[in-house]
């Protein structure tokens, strides 16, 4: 690992003005100094904001459930009227990591995972337009089993790995910002950015900008259900997953919200199935035309075909459950 200066804010202002100066924020560090011991990242300052009141709350207020960036993964997936009102992320964040992990690591920082694509975090492969912008992208003709099947292009085609932000795009969510211009609050699903020509630039957000904290209005969703397939049951990151929200009037589909993870280079939020389920019985036929519409723009890269169908078997399957659910 390289040399770095390490600092402690107890405000906002403060850290924001220590990062724009060439520094990272960090929480839990769960993935920061992971990626650092593989020298894949070499920020010249880590800033800690763990001191900074009031990032760490679970508030309900009225319709709305407001998430604080410093809330860990463990606080959240075991608050019991999360798991009873919003079980789809309570689900995401249980099925990941390690019980150590989600006890470290911070909700703000989880979003902002970088992707577990073997040629970026290894640095001895030079192919990686991630992390050397204009290198080329070796997982296109190289081993790509575990990489995107929806979202790539050209220059990458690297899977966004978490879980959580699944479920945040499936609720609709918002993202709270601070940055040099004060605070704003944006579409979760503005966050992170294809790929396309500029796969090193993963989000919308700028420099000095720290998350602060999630925003899921409009209500509970106790009909959401989140599917993750892996190669084994622990510890171990999706091949394919599904977040689902449903609002049902009999077997009716009112609302129907549909994330996917495991397959794509972003948190994708598939809305051409939810249009397919609106105001149908849903059933095992409407899932399966629902799971088509889903992956109708997908591309294999030869080692990850295996990805199309069962990306839609899990959809299927999370649909259906979700329907099962006593509420």
């Amino acid at each position: 690992m390289r040399p770095f200066e390490f600092s402690q804010v107890k405000d906002t202002a403060a850290g924001s003005d220590a990062v724009r100066r060439g520094g990272q924020f960090v929480g839990g560090g769960t993935t920061m100094y992971d990626l650092m011991k593989l020298d894949v990242m070499r920020p010249d300052s880590l800033v800690d904001i763990t001191g900074i009141a009031g990032l760490s709350d679970i508030e309900f207020s009225g319709d709305d459930l407001k998430i604080g960036a410093l809330v860990t993964m463990s606080e959240l997936g075991r608050h019991k009227r999360v798991m009873a009102e919003y079980p789809v992320l309570a689900e995401t964040l249980l099925l990941a990591a390690s019980q150590q992990l989600r006890n470290m690591a911070r909700l703000g920082g989880n979003v902002l995972q970088r992707t577990r694509c073997a040629y970026f975090r290894d640095t001895k492969f030079l192919e990686c337009n991630k992390r050397i912008p204009g290198s080329g992208c070796a997982a296109l003709d190289g081993n790509n089993r575990m990489h995107a099947i929806l979202g790539g292009s050209s220059h990458c085609i690297a899977t966004y790995p978490g879980d959580w932000a699944q479920a945040l795009i499936a609720l609709d969510a918002d993202v709270e910002i601070l940055g040099t211009d004060g605070a704003r609050r944006v579409k979760f699903a503005d966050l992170h950015r294809l790929p396309e020509e500029t796969p090193d630039i993963e989000t919308n957000l700028q420099d000095g900008d720290l998350i602060t904290g999630f925003v899921i209005s409009g209500g509970p969703w106790p009909r959401s259900r989140y599917v993750k397939v892996r190669d084994r049951e622990s510890y171990e990151f999706g091949l394919a997953s599904a977040a689902v929200a449903l609002r049902l009037d009999g077997d009716v589909i009112g609302q129907a919200r549909i994330a996917l993870g495991g397959v794509a280079t972003i948190p994708w939020r598939s809305k051409a199935a939810e249009v397919s389920l609106q105001g149908r019985a849903l059933n095992e036929i409407t899932a399966s035309e629902a799971a088509e519409a889903a992956f109708l723009d997908a591309r294999t890269y030869g080692g990850n075909a295996y990805k199309l169908p069962l990306g839609k078997a899990v959809l299927i399957r999370a649909l259906l459950e979700a329907k099962e659910m006593r509420i």
